[in-house]
């Protein structure tokens, strides 16, 4: 059986609906171009929409009325600028909100439900959107100093519906992102500061998970040196203890407030310590 047999007819929100019919296009464009030639009516206007650039001006000869839309392909950089302040502004308030506990804009959380944002909780997914938008940043950031410094652009052109769909098309990357970030629970009201027994995940084998998953880091970041490096294995063992004597505090802590507390839980190492 599919993974996706038996999802609700509700699961196929605005954005998800968005996505799917641009799919569909482009497959059955690509289906179109894979036809031979002449079983398929030509159509100058569809052609003049798929082709960009060198395809263009080596595609169907085109019409003066065509040449009327025509924009510099160029203009390539005004969606890498769009997206490196649209999609820098939405990676601001999503940071505002992770590490402070600023709400997103009214206007910006009303658009994110319209669209069909995340209605459950996870944390887990909120770090990943993080994440995923700064690459997204940081790649529309190479791709406008590429633009302005790298390609040499010649006479080429596109389609001024191509330039509008790729102004859209960063705008709503963007938002698809910000989409996944659970919106429930993420207003920045604190309930309460009273601690409770966390369950779940590595929480079932260690008291302070977030202590192991540090020294994994510096783990990692030992296997990226190099086995043999010891310098910064002397920084593990010192990440190792530091953490560790910290673990052990907190469970001790854990133990003496909860008498229920789970006994087969330990403070650092899973089964061990």
């Amino acid at each position: 059986m599919a993974p996706w047999a038996g999802v609700e007819l509700s699961a196929l929100n605005p954005l998800r609906a968005l996505w799917l019919a641009l799919t569909a296009a482009f497959l059955l464009t690509l289906v179109l171009q894979l036809v031979p030639a002449g079983l398929v009516p030509g159509c100058a206007l569809f052609q003049d929409l798929i082709r960009y650039g060198k395809t263009k001006r080596e595609g169907p000869s085109r019409s003066a009325a065509c040449r009327v839309f025509d924009v510099p392909k160029r203009y390539f950089s005004h969606f890498y600028i769009i997206s490196v302040l649209w999609n820098g502004f939405l990676l601001w308030h999503l940071t505002q909100s992770l590490f402070l506990g600023v709400p997103f804009p009214y206007w910006l959380h009303g658009l994110l439900r319209i669209l069909g944002a995340a209605q459950f909780q996870g944390s887990e997914l909120a770090l990943s959107a993080f994440l995923v938008l700064v690459f997204l940043w940081l790649h529309s950031l190479r791709r406008l100093f590429e633009c302005f410094y790298v390609s040499v652009f010649s006479n080429a052109v596109i389609h001024v519906v191509q330039y509008c769909f790729g102004l859209v098309y960063y705008v709503l990357i963007g938002l698809t992102v910000l989409s996944q970030v659970p919106m429930d629970g993420r207003n920045g009201v604190v309930i309460h500061c009273n601690h409770r027994i966390p369950f779940g995940d590595w929480f079932e084998y260690v008291s302070s998970p977030n202590y192991l998953a540090e020294l994994m880091i510096y783990i990692s970041m030992a296997v990226t040196f190099g086995f043999h490096n010891l310098t910064w294995w002397l920084v593990v063992t010192y990440v190792f203890f530091s953490q560790a004597l910290s673990a052990l505090l907190s469970h001790k802590f854990y133990k003496s407030k909860f008498v229920s507390y789970p006994k087969h839980r330990k403070a650092f190492l899973p089964f061990l310590f």
